[in-house]
């Protein structure tokens, strides 16, 4: 075989695998869908908004971003499970998972965007929107098995979230700024603000996440709006720029000068390579907002390590490199704790 040819190829086969493992996946979660169909305004669906802005977003992100793999939870009008699309975000390794919605009140004055992420702060203010996108569980069948006795409808079901804090909270908190800033700013909507809200799918998510209503179907100026072509484009836009200012990539654009035509430096000043951080994952077991002692009942003899994110303790262990062996950890580790997740750490 010629020398050159064999070069290549060695190369190819050494690069595809690290291209492989470091690639950027975005998950969008289209809400709703099937028989399903969410919020209803005079003319529009919930379902169907929420499914033209997800494409619409997916489509700009991939001429945009050629390097990020974008997944759907659905591209069509079928309905999925809440479970079933944490589970799609989770099977692809997401780095980031955004869900959309639209949003619905009594009153037909109700106007604005808001941006969710998990958390329990002013929970009973927000408790009719984590209920009211929760609800859809009740129409699946024997959803208190896949659910682990979670009722949507129960004040009480919603208690488990206080101890059960989502690892990512800090990049999930970023990246819902950033979309909120765009949509006040850039499209001169109404600031409803950023929340937090007891949001099933944002709870079994290993990844950043958020759930964005982009506006409210039950207000006739706003149901035109989100149904217009060029609204969906705009809002989309709007998204995809929150994007890229969060993952601080530069959009990849045909008009954008090629490499070789950029003149070098005369001199380069050398500069010393930070230290790589490697992604590890860990099967988190309980949070807490105090330190726990070794031996306390909560880790059932578990040897854990924790990570600190704002006031609350992580407690995690079988930490790996390999999330297919964190995985396996994960189901030994369900039987003594049944609400364990996995979750991503770098260091």
């Amino acid at each position: 075989m010629n020398v050159k040819l064999f070069l290549i190829i060695l190369a190819c086969v050494l690069w595809w695998p690290l291209s492989a493992a470091t690639t950027y996946t975005v998950v969008l979660d289209p809400g709703h869908g099937g028989k399903d169909p969410g919020a209803v305004g005079r003319k529009a669906q919930e379902k169907d908004l929420n499914l033209s802005l997800a494409l619409e977003v997916g489509k700009l992100i991939s001429e945009q971003y050629p390097d990020v793999k974008v997944v759907y939870t659905r591209s069509t009008d079928v309905f999925i499970p809440l479970q079933t699309r944490a589970d799609i975000a989770n099977k692809h390794n997401a780095d980031l998972f955004i869900s959309i919605h639209t949003n619905s009140a009594e009153s037909s004055a109700a106007s604005g965007v808001e941006t969710f992420i998990l958390g329990t702060d002013k929970m009973e203010k927000n408790l009719d929107v984590a209920m009211r996108e929760n609800a859809v569980i009740k129409l699946e069948s024997d959803y208190k098995t896949t659910y682990q006795g979670f009722d949507p409808n129960s004040i009480d079901s919603y208690i488990m979230f206080e101890l059960m804090q989502n690892s990512y909270m800090e990049q999930s908190l970023r990246f819902a700024e950033l979309v909120q800033k765009g949509f006040v700013g850039q499209l001169n909507r109404d600031d409803r603000g950023v929340r937090q809200a007891a949001f099933w799918v944002l709870l079994k998510t290993a990844c950043p996440s958020i759930l964005f209503e982009m506006g409210f179907i039950s207000n006739p100026e706003e149901e035109r709006f989100l149904s217009q072509p060029s609204s969906i484009h705009k809002m989309a836009q709007t998204l995809v720029t929150a994007f890229g200012t969060y993952t601080h990539k530069q959009a990849v654009k045909k008009e954008v000068v090629k490499t070789e035509q950029v003149k070098e430096p005369a001199a380069k000043e050398v500069k010393t390579k930070p230290a790589q951080k490697k992604t590890y994952y860990a099967v988190q077991i309980c949070a807490s907002k105090t330190l726990l002692a070794p031996n306390d009942e909560r880790l059932k003899g578990r040897e854990c390590e924790y990570i600190q994110v704002g006031e609350w303790f992580k407690y995690y262990t079988a930490a790996h490199t390999d999330r297919i062996k964190t995985e396996a950890a994960r189901n030994k580790l369900k039987k003594d704790f049944p609400d364990c997740w996995i979750i991503k750490i770098e260091k």
